[in-house]
């Protein structure tokens, strides 16, 4: 009041002589950026300190909302709490009328309502945020917008929170993954965040690409860690039971040392390389984003089928090299390198099949570390101090020992690639198809013109791989995840999404669990 008091005091009998205006242009790239994420099944709300115009002006410009009759904005205002309450009710009602329509609608909410809010109808501003796709809170402080934040992690949300200015430091702070971009408000988002960018639409290559790249990436040196360990420790268990329980290890200490810091960490470092599509493809079909979204590559289901296959070919080393090499004539020396020798081909093997693309670099990993097993072992075979003395030399002037390790590695491989072939020729997924696209070096290809193409080759055979689009240029194809057991479809607005439901959920099964916060 005292502000207004000196202003009407001093701002009178004035003549104006001219008006001027700043605007704040948005940076190049940031509607196309947006409109890409939200096909890609990204939620996006915006945390803005301006006024309420003001914010409603740039979500529209940036393709955060779309205007009216295909979007609506539904108001939470009020100056006391009755009021709030009663504006939050009608739109958490239209919400719920509503949310099964085509109609794409967001709400906006200040500062004054949304501090009320968060003070005595979380539980139902909670719901609303579940319900919501889009949000656009204004006047909002620092402290709401990382109250915000929390809020939505509590709803089991993944959240990303990227801003450039001081006052996104603590949101920046509170979210999953933290995107500071270093520009005129200058670097301390950038400085407080977990990535550090110079545009808003480098984002896009940030979540769609790298995003994507790791996830694949992590998903299978995760399960591959496993993998090599278990096939070592069932070929041990099963020794012990045909050597009665003694105790003896089959493997010498040095085998073993060596197994998991030589002979095998190298080749799965060639992951970092590799790579199932490639970038133009993937930020053509935004859509397959949500196939790492719903953990297709890393779940209960393919940590079992690991796992099986770990087993599998403990069995198939151990029987094959009892029966090969256990007789009066042998060493132990001999019956333990001949089993690790097994399981070095056929992780070679498996890690060459798991590759989907392949470069010098990953092809000299693979084969020269393989190639460096038996150059290391034949150095220790010659020091007479060492219990494998010439054993590698006797072993590689057997012909019997090459046909042994060409048996285990067609038995333990033969499965594995008759099932690969099957599933990627009879029930491909979508990243298959866009994959056989790729190779075929023909135009490239979208789930769109990919599905066309594909019911005129396998007639009505592909429903079940692609599902066709509903008329709305943000569709969100289901094919991803149509063959997965842990994943529940629900029906969202008018895009259809598949999603992998964790554990003890404490939000509805309904809704997708991805968000950004700006």
């Amino acid at each position: 009041w005292k502000v207004a008091e000196v202003c009407q005091k001093l701002e009178h009998t004035l003549d104006i002589l001219g008006i001027s205006a700043i605007e704040d242009r948005l940076q190049d790239g940031v509607p196309e950026t947006i409109e890409i994420l939200r096909q890609s099944g990204i939620n996006f709300w915006m945390l803005t300190g301006d006024k309420q115009s003001t914010a409603i002006q740039i979500a529209l410009l940036c393709n955060l909302i779309s205007s009216e009759p295909k979007g609506q904005l539904l108001y939470i205002n009020g100056k006391t709490e009755d009021e709030v309450a009663r504006s939050l009710e009608r739109v958490l009602l239209t919400m719920r009328i509503t949310s099964s329509e085509p109609k794409e609608l967001a709400f906006v909410v200040d500062g004054w309502a949304l501090e009320i809010i968060l003070t005595r109808y979380k539980e139902a501003f909670t719901e609303l945020a579940v319900l919501s796709k889009t949000a656009i809170c204004c006047r909002v402080t620092p402290s709401q917008k990382a109250q915000l934040v929390k809020l939505l992690k509590s709803c089991d949300y993944r959240t990303l929170a990227i801003g450039d200015g001081g006052n996104d430091v603590r949101m920046i702070q509170q979210a999953h993954i933290g995107v500071g971009i270093s520009g005129r408000e200058g670097l301390q988002a950038a400085r407080a965040a977990d990535y550090s960018i110079g545009k808003f639409r480098f984002l896009k290559r940030l979540i769609l690409v790298h995003g994507r790249y790791s996830y694949n990436r992590t998903a299978f040196l995760s399960q591959y860690s496993f993998y090599k360990s278990l096939l070592i420790c069932f070929i041990q268990i099963l020794f012990s039971f045909v050597s009665g329980i003694a105790g003896t290890s089959l493997f010498n200490s040095v085998s073993l040392m060596a197994y998991n810091v030589f002979y095998t960490s190298i080749p799965v470092l060639t992951t970092v390389l590799d790579k199932d599509l490639s970038e133009k493809t993937v930020t053509q079909n935004p859509e397959i984003l949500l196939y790492c979204q719903a953990g297709r590559l890393l779940n209960p289901s393919t940590f079992a089928g690991w796992f099986g296959r770990s087993l599998y070919h403990a069995i198939v080393v151990f029987l094959i090299t009892i029966h090969a090499y256990a007789n009066e004539k042998s060493e132990m020396e001999e019956l333990s390198m001949v089993a690790l020798s097994g399981s070095i081909w056929l992780q070679a093997f498996v890690v060459t099949l798991e590759m989907s693309s392949f470069t010098f670099l990953q092809f000299l990993a693979i084969w020269g570390n393989f190639a460096a097993f038996y150059v290391i072992n034949l150095c220790i075979s010659t020091i007479p101090t060492a219990g494998m003395y010439t054993i590698m030399f006797r072993l590689c002037r057997q012909p019997s020992y090459w046909i042994t390790m060409l048996l285990i590695s067609g038995v333990g491989m033969g499965p594995v690639l008759a099932l690969k072939y099957f599933r990627y020729t009879y029930s491909p997924s979508a990243i298959n198809i866009l994959q056989k696209a790729e190779r075929s070096r023909g135009p490239m290809y979208t789930l769109v013109n990919l599905e066309s193409q594909l019911r005129s080759e396998q007639g009505n055979s592909t429903n079940s791989i692609l599902t066709a689009p509903v008329k709305n240029k943000n569709s969100v194809y289901e094919p991803l995840l149509s063959d997965s057991p842990m994943a529940s479809r629900r029906s969202l607005a008018s895009s259809s999404f598949d999603i992998f439901q964790p554990a003890q959920s404490r939000v509805p099964a309904a809704y997708p669990r991805n968000i950004k916060t700006s």
